[in-house]
């Protein structure tokens, strides 16, 4: 059933991409296509300009942003397909997929046009070495992906005339109409919106030798700091690009390689830059770790309280569990967005 509100803003959402060559062999099923409630707003036709001035044609235009590497792809397909299963408007929905620039980019393309044929993208090259040579070895080498850290520059890929953006991880998927998150308000100036978790040990984020130096620790002064998870946040590039956010976060990476400070992938330096400023989003839009923690990846339950995304934040992933005839029972929630063609379907 579609919400009886209407969202009058046209939304684009961002997935960040990456792919093998290998990734050309995995073959999706097409996906229905879904169409527009009576009372969303129409849009005009794209102007005939090409690439990433294309998508800049309406002002109100929010975008989301995805991780992964070519083990996602099978996972960004599903967020995808939940993302415009559940939106009051999914053709008023814009994506823009920022792709590894060593990624086989026609592959990438081709899969999604053959895959979604009705959706407006467009795809933007990141080039890993703006990252590669300021990630630390972390607890898990998932984390230590480049493109892990696409996020950081967002404001930089994404054309200025982008103002707001949803950014998504690609091991989720929507139960809800993201127009409801895209609309999160962004009250006192703050950069970024995302859900907080306040009972989390923030300490145990940072090493010894941060809290242990005056001058580093004194980093949170003035600030209430809680624990909040990358993998979904509504953010303002035109304030971030105001702030020069990703300077700041390259200068903390800068010296992590001088000093451990943290250990954990691509999230301290997001939590060193913004935690205690950022506005506050239901805890119901991510409803995380359900890959379980970094090292085994157990089954783990839901949070208390609605839900309206499911996140399998961890190690495990729920198509790998599911192939391995070893699934967890929530993953039996992510299942049904599934387009990886199997050998043994049938197409109608």
């Amino acid at each position: 059933m579609l919400p009886s509100v209407v969202f009058s803003t046209i939304f684009s959402l961002t997935v960040i991409l990456t792919t093998s060559r290998n990734a050309a062999a995995v073959d999706f099923r097409e996906a229905p296509k879904f169409y527009n409630s009576p009372n969303c707003p129409s849009i005009a036709p794209p102007p005939t300009t090409t690439g990433a001035t294309a998508i800049c044609y309406n002002g109100n235009a929010t975008n989301v942003a995805m991780t992964l590497d070519a083990a996602y792809l099978r996972g960004s397909m599903a967020a995808i397909l939940s993302v415009l299963q559940h939106s009051s408007c999914p053709e008023n929905i814009i994506f823009h997929f920022v792709v590894s620039s060593s990624a086989d980019t026609s592959s990438l393309r081709r899969t999604i046009s053959t895959s979604f044929p009705y959706l407006q993208f467009n795809l933007y090259p990141f080039d890993d070495s703006s990252a590669a040579g300021l990630i630390s070895t972390s607890i898990r080498a998932a984390l230590d992906c480049p493109l892990n850290y696409a996020r950081n520059y967002l404001a930089d890929l994404l054309p200025t005339c982008i103002q707001k953006v949803v950014y998504l991880d690609s091991d989720l998927v929507l139960v809800d109409d993201i127009a409801k998150l895209a609309a999160t308000p962004l009250t006192n100036d703050a950069v970024l919106a995302a859900p907080e978790y306040c009972n989390a040990n923030f300490t145990s984020y940072f090493t010894p030798s941060f809290w242990s130096s005056p001058s580093l620790s004194l980093t949170f002064a003035n600030r209430k700091p809680c624990y909040f998870n990358t993998g979904v946040m509504v953010i303002d590039l035109v304030r971030w690009r105001a702030g020069d956010c990703t300077t700041k976060i390259v200068e903390w990476m800068e010296l992590q390689k001088r000093m451990r400070i943290y250990e954990l992938g691509s999230l301290p330096p997001f939590l060193l830059v913004f935690a205690g400023d950022i506005a506050p989003v239901d805890h119901r839009w991510n409803q995380h770790g359900l890959g379980g923690d970094n090292f085994r990846g157990l089954c783990r339950d839901l949070h208390p309280g609605p839900v309206s995304l499911l996140h399998w934040s961890g190690k495990g992933k729920p198509w790998a569990r599911l192939d391995a005839n070893r699934p967890c029972p929530l993953d039996a929630l992510w299942a049904p967005y599934d387009l990886l063609r199997s050998p043994y379907t049938l197409e109608s």
